[in-house]
Formats: C-alpha cells, structure tokens, sequence
C-alpha cells in the first residue's frame, strides 16, 4: 500500500476530510418490528448523535488522524449540540454549517437480533450545496471520504479529492453503476455490503466486485456482517473473518469500519492489516448502541 504521510504541509488543514450526514438518531428497542396497524412496547429509547459523516469523523479522529467534517445541521437545539460536541474532539468543524432547516433525524428500530428498520428524515442534509469553501477544503485535505451523500454532491466533490474513498450506502448504490460511474473511477477505496454491491451492479456480490475492478477501482471492501469482510484487488480477493461478539445495535457499523480500514491505510499497513483493524473497530461499536465511538456523546432526556 503507498504510505500517506500524515506529517503537516503547508496548505493541508487536515489529514483526512469527510463528507457526508449528521443526524440525531431515535433508537428504540423492540422485541419485534411492527406489522400494518399493529402496536409494539419500546423497551428502551436512545436519543443519539449519529449520522455517517458524523459516526466516521468521531471514530477517525480518536485514532489521532487530524481530521475535518463536511455536512449541514439545522438552526435548533441539535444543531448547536453538534457543534459544541465536535469541538472538543478535535475535529475541523469550519465547513460544519448551520441551515435555517432542522437538525437531520433518523428513527430506527433495533430488536433483540440487531436487526434493524429506518426511517429518515434529511432536514439541513438536503440543504447541502458545494460550496466554495468546501471545495477549498477539500483541496486542502490529503484525502476525502464521501459517504451517505447525494450522488451530485459526491459527484462534484470527488472532482477536487486528492485521494478519494468512498462508502455510497444503500440509497446511492441503489442509483446504479452508470449513474455514479465518474465517482467511482475517482475512487481508491470503495466501501460497500453484499446487498449494496447488487444494487449497484445488478450482479451477485462476488461477481459485481469483479466488475467493480474492471472499472479501475484499485480497492473494493465488501463486508457481510458478522462473517467479515473481503477485500478485492487485481492481486485476487482476500477474506478475513470477523471477531464473534453478542451484537446489540448495527447502527454505524459500517462507518466504523470503514474507519478502522483507512486509519491503517493511512499508515502504510498491509492489505491483511487493515481488513483485520477494520473488522476490529466495528465488533466494538456493534456490542453497544449506536454508531459514534464513545458513550460520552450518548445522552437521554
């Protein structure tokens, strides 16, 4: 893997920029999910900070890589609570902007499995435009991380990345390979599950991996839950087995590993370290709720 020297230059603000959501996830405990017309008992509700861009900076930055956020909070409670938040991580919060929105919101449900159902509610993340200053931003940064975004957001923002991963998520990959195919040949590091490589490719996920590297992509990461994930490269596939935990909540799973992976990747590690690294931080965020790194930014009313 080419090393990422993460030494201070001259006109970079941080190692590591991220773009994607913030948002205050409701997650309620449930011993089922609820049919059409039929009521169900929360065993427990948590009113949480999480969002993937969120969920990805907080993780990162606790590993000491110099980081920055992207994303729009609303003009309300939520929003200042992000921001005084973020700021005693140490994270770059300058292109963390207020919209005269509310705060995004996700509901989720979690049962006694971790399975999980959402339902979201955008708020200031619809806002989102690229502005001058995030692409000044951006520039500035020695890699970008896009995740959880509208795909012209992500489109335009991969255009002035440095270096360029990418987790699209169930939403976008949904768009299809064709319509996110300039963001992916930008792409170093892909990040996606079994179910989103099919919805992107409308292949199985083994051989939409494959197709995947025929369109330039050095890195494609697959994960599948708690088997692990596979890491495919022109080198071949390799595979390496997740860490058997009890899971309590999924919620951010996926930007916790993503994290895990690139932090190692910044450094130069192998290909086997950074997939065993990745699936390490994400066994440690699936054994509690919800997807930031620490229970300090968990709160109840």
């Amino acid at each position: 893997i080419k090393n990422i020297s993460i030494k201070k230059m001259n006109k970079t603000q941080v190692d590591l920029a991220c773009l994607g959501t913030c948002n205050i996830d409701f997650i309620s405990q449930v011993p089922l999910f609820a049919s059409s017309e039929e009521e169900v008992n929360v065993k427990k509700l948590h009113i949480m900070m999480g969002g993937s861009a969120f969920n990805f900076t907080t993780r990162i930055s606790s590993f000491g890589i110099k980081t920055g956020i992207l994303a729009r909070v609303g003009k309300d409670y939520f929003g200042k609570l992000f921001l005084s938040k973020l700021k005693p991580l140490k994270i770059d919060i300058s292109r963390l902007l207020v919209m005269d929105d509310n705060t995004g919101m996700a509901f989720i449900a979690v049962n006694d499995l971790a399975e999980k159902s959402i339902y979201s509610s955008s708020g200031a993340n619809a806002s989102f435009k690229l502005e001058k200053g995030d692409i000044e931003f951006i520039n500035n940064s020695k890699m970008l991380h896009l995740t959880g975004m509208y795909w012209e957001v992500a489109d335009e923002a991969s255009k002035h990345a440095e270096k360029l991963s990418f987790n699209p998520g169930p939403v976008m990959s949904s768009l299809g390979i064709n319509k996110l195919r300039n963001t992916l040949r930008r792409t170093e590091i892909l990040f996606l599950n079994q179910k989103e490589v099919s919805l992107l490719t409308g292949m199985n996920w083994e051989e939409g991996s494959l197709s995947l590297l025929d369109l330039g992509i050095p890195m494609v990461v697959v994960t599948n839950g708690a088997e692990g994930a596979t890491l495919f490269t022109e080198e071949g596939a390799m595979f390496s087995p997740a860490k058997k935990v009890r899971a309590v909540d999924t919620t951010g799973a996926g930007d916790n590993f993503a994290a895990g992976f690139i932090k190692f990747y910044i450094e130069g590690k192998r290909h086997e370290d950074c997939l065993k690294h990745a699936n390490h931080i994400a066994s440690i965020c699936v054994q509690k709720i919800g997807g930031s790194f620490t229970g300090k930014l968990d709160f109840n009313p």
